[in-house]
């Protein structure tokens, strides 16, 4: 025992503990082998059965999907023919029970269908399509010279004789143009480099701008599309009254500006994600841009922003060309920044219609803001670098990193989050230093006896001109000036609801003056010009399904708006 012992030395040097080293090491592996070795033994022979259990098993599946994977395209071709026919189906049947109710379904599927028929076009037919046309575009490449000239005079011609023939009873119209010429003249004054002007982009830029307003404006068709559009928007931001009430409950939504309009942008941002990652704002924007690009002459990535700010916001549509912007020149910078600063985004326009702001007034403001955009953009600061994007016919959209259709509403949700953080505190903030300014210009005014001295007041005499170059009547100037100031010198939310204020006074009957200030703005002189045109029913007339009525245009686009 008392070898087995252990003492201090025996630790110090290393010695093992004797009690752990009774039995040999070898000895008890051969112990242990027979066993271990047998039921590993047996182990992997039930392991064998059941794998060859499964295999039988799953035999079935995998002759299934081997199949699949080779006759993928005939099956492929089987379920677009079934939901095809399904949906022939279904649109047969609409249109036969109600096919004013399905009016709006018979032009989704007609535009689809062109679309779809274009692409097939171009892919099967176009290249033979440019060779039979390609005798015809050499002859107008040699005669463009002096053609563009004639093409350019006849269209002033038509101009000049269409504006003479439209002003005659309302010459009035004409304080808008010279106001339009004026503001042109003023940003080439200021033009970074005068000489290098691209005013085939200015041009074009404001023709499209004009034909889109005429288009919407004027016709019946395009005001009975946009009005159609509007309504749709509204009832569509109106379902974000089932998530905002759940959440804050009924009375809040109802008289609380933060619960009934700020939701609307979460819904918003959130469809436009989904919409993003289904692929459809890519294809709608590359549309738009290609127009753009085609007329005006611009490079596809400058072009891209603009198109995509449409629909998204300023800080959403850079990231449509975010793998280029690190060559783009300085004028193409400019044009992207021109463009975030010219449109509505989608999210926050959600929140301008919930004011009471005309739906398809915003929609048209906002598609021709883009190509007026490029023009000003182009006119304040031409290109006089060489562009790195100019031989390229397209540029690839970057696509959002969500792996489903969950995960894409999910992020447009919470990245929503921010910017209805921003407003809010934007609104707080301007607000409060919107009553501070006019309590102290309040106050320096009462000593030298200016009575009601602010600065709305300010605005309304200073920037009056503009408005009255813009097309507003000279008594509605002082007001839309007031608006302008808002919107220029401190935010567009407050300009947006104090026109929604102005909007409300008018529909709810108020008197148009009242001591001295006027309490809403006059309608546009297209309304009342509508009066004359052919009828434009009423949605109510519509859903009843009974003949047309006879209301005149402008009275129905009332009905809308007081709806």
């Amino acid at each position: 025992m008392e070898g087995n012992q252990i003492t201090l030395d025996s630790l110090e040097k290393g010695t093992d503990n004797p009690a752990f080293s009774s039995l040999d090491e070898e000895e008890i592996c051969e112990e242990h082998d027979g066993p271990r070795g047998g039921n590993e033994k047996n182990r992997r022979e039930v392991n064998g059965r059941v794998a060859s259990y499964c295999r039988k098993a799953l035999q079935p599946a995998s002759m299934a999907k081997n199949f699949c994977k080779v006759h993928a395209k005939a099956l492929r071709k089987v379920f677009w023919g079934i939901l095809g026919a399904a949906y022939l189906c279904y649109f047969i049947v609409a249109c036969w029970l109600n096919f004013q109710r399905a009016l709006a379904l018979v032009v989704i599927t007609a535009v689809v269908i062109f679309f779809a028929c274009w692409s097939l076009f171009k892919k099967y037919c176009g290249a033979k399509v440019l060779m039979l046309l390609s005798p015809l575009r050499k002859c107008l490449l040699k005669s463009w010279p002096w053609l563009k000239w004639l093409l350019y005079v006849l269209l002033l011609g038509g101009l000049v004789a269409w504006l003479s023939l439209d002003t005659a009873k309302n010459p009035e119209q004409l304080i808008s143009l010279a106001g339009f010429c004026v503001l042109v003249l003023f940003l080439f004054a200021f033009s970074k480099h005068h000489s290098a002007v691209s005013w085939r982009a200015v041009f074009w830029g404001l023709g499209l701008e004009f034909l889109i307003g005429l288009f919407i404006l004027r016709t019946t068709p395009g005001i009975q599309a946009f009005q159609w559009l509007g309504d749709q928007i509204q009832v569509f931001l109106g379902y974000t009254k089932a998530g905002s009430g759940f959440v804050f409950g009924t009375t809040l939504i109802e008289d609380v500006f933060a619960f009934q309009s700020l939701p609307i942008i979460v819904f918003f941002s959130c469809v436009m994600s989904i919409l993003y990652y289904l692929g459809v704002m890519q294809w709608l924007i590359l549309k738009i841009s290609w127009l753009l690009q085609v007329s005006l002459g611009t490079t596809p990535t400058e072009t891209l922003s603009v198109a995509g700010n449409i629909f998204v916001g300023q800080t959403e549509a850079p990231l449509l060309i975010r793998p280029y912007l690190a060559d783009m020149t300085h004028s193409e910078i400019h044009a992207v920044m021109a463009g975030g600063f010219s449109t509505i985004a989608g999210s926050v326009m959600g929140a301008y219609i919930s004011f009471g702001i005309d739906a398809s007034s915003l929609i048209a403001a906002s598609v021709m803001a883009a190509p007026c955009a490029l023009a000003m953009s182009k006119l304040v600061y031409p290109e006089v670098e060489e562009s790195k994007f100019k031989g390229k016919e397209s540029v690839r959209i970057a696509s959002g990193e969500e792996r489903n259709i969950l995960e894409a509403a999910s992020n447009g949700a919470a990245a929503s989050v921010g910017l209805v953080a921003n407003i809010a505190a934007n609104l707080i903030a301007f607000l409060a230093v919107l009553e501070f300014i006019n309590a102290a210009l309040h106050w320096f005014g009462e000593m030298v006896e200016i009575k009601d001295l602010s600065f709305q007041m300010i605005c309304s005499y200073v920037l009056m001109p503009i408005a009255f170059l813009m097309g507003a009547d000279w008594a509605d100037s002082p007001v839309v000036a007031e608006l302008l100031g808002i919107k220029i010198f401190l935010n567009e939310f407050v300009a947006y609801q104090q026109l929604a204020t102005y909007k409300k006074n008018r529909l709810s009957g108020l008197e148009e003056w009242s001591e001295g200030r006027k309490q809403w703005i006059s309608p546009p002189w297209f309304l009342t010009a509508r009066a004359s045109w052919p009828p434009l029913c009423c949605e109510p007339c519509s859903r009843a399904s009974v003949s047309p009525c006879s209301t005149p245009a402008w009275q129905a686009s009332s009905m809308y708006q007081q709806r």
